[in-house]
């Protein structure tokens, strides 16, 4: 079984204690909006990091990331993009298990035919109203469970 930390939109600040809840992750997604180079050198030191880019990573630091990115991990594929309303194929014909993404800022967790959509939430500066928040997936082979963690301190 493996553990993945799911995050997004960090905006350039790095929650104290996202630090702590993703410890003890194999790998940590990030679905864009990451707003600096230093938070992903942050979440490397806890665990390999793969991020996308998001519509506020605009800055040159930003510009190797990808928009998309395909992530294996055990028997279950998954696709990230930052805002999931762009996204532009079929996730259950392309054979994903789930869809992460980010954009939002809220969390968000629902099952289409099959794939789940993952929104972590924001990590960084999440509207009024809200709390800061990120998700930790358990992969399983093919079965996969999703868990929101509220940031709040």
């Amino acid at each position: 079984m493996q553990q993945i930390g799911l995050i997004s939109d960090t905006h350039g600040y790095l929650n104290p204690a996202a630090v702590q809840a993703l410890r003890g992750s194999d790998l940590i997604l990030h679905a864009g909006d990451i707003g600096g180079w230093g938070v992903l050198q942050t979440l490397e030191a806890i665990a390999p990091v793969i991020a996308v880019r998001g519509n506020m990573d605009r800055r040159p630091w930003a510009q190797s990331l990808p928009k998309t990115q395909v992530v294996e991990v055990e028997e279950a594929l998954l696709f990230m993009l930052h805002d999931a309303h762009t996204l532009d194929l079929e996730p259950r014909t392309a054979g994903f298990a789930a869809v992460i993404s980010g954009h939002s800022h809220r969390p968000h967790l629902q099952d289409k035919r099959g794939v789940l959509y993952v929104n972590p939430g924001s990590a960084g500066c999440p509207p009024a109203g809200l709390a800061p928040s990120l998700a930790l997936m358990h992969i399983d082979g093919c079965r996969l469970q999703v868990a929101f963690h509220d940031l709040a301190l």
